[in-house]
């Protein structure tokens, strides 16, 4: 099965407690198992993982090129400033499908510049917890997973 890296910035660790009004009420872990699910019922394998630092999130994505067929990823706060994860990004050379549980264009103008939506193939916004299903059924489309078939 294809493997998907689901990755998440700094701060998602606090989801749930964290401004619940913003991000809703789901823990981190409640992303993962309703990930785990989907991606399941899609025939996608994934590696979900969580890190406050740039430079461990740098190192995943790198890692995703060889070991991966695509990335999900909110980068939180990382995605309004790190040009080193668009270089990252870029150089993976995979499908990326940027997700956030907010709506950044909803927000502080400083959040509606995103570094990461310039290597992403996609962009999912606004739609909670739901949007991480979201991005795995777009990924699966794109890789072939579900489908079988790759999308043109």
């Amino acid at each position: 099965m294809p493997t998907v890296f689901v990755l998440n910035g700094p701060n998602l660790n606090l989801l749930g407690v964290r401004d619940p009004a913003i991000y809703g009420p789901h823990t981190l872990a409640d992303l993962e198992e309703r990930c785990l699910a989907r991606a399941a019922s899609l025939h996608l394998e994934i590696d979900f993982r969580q890190t406050n630092h740039e430079g461990q999130l740098v190192d995943w994505i790198q890692e995703a090129r060889e070991s991966a067929e695509g990335i999900i990823l909110n980068a939180g706060a990382f995605t309004h400033t790190s040009v080193a994860v668009l270089d990252a990004l870029s150089a993976a050379e995979l499908p990326v499908i940027e997700v956030h549980l907010s709506n950044i264009f909803r927000r502080e103008r400083f959040r509606h510049r995103s570094f990461v939506s310039l290597a992403a193939t996609g962009v999912i916004c606004g739609l909670g917890a739901q949007g991480y299903e979201l991005a795995l059924e777009a990924m699966a489309r794109l890789i072939g997973g579900g489908t079988g078939e790759k999308a043109p």
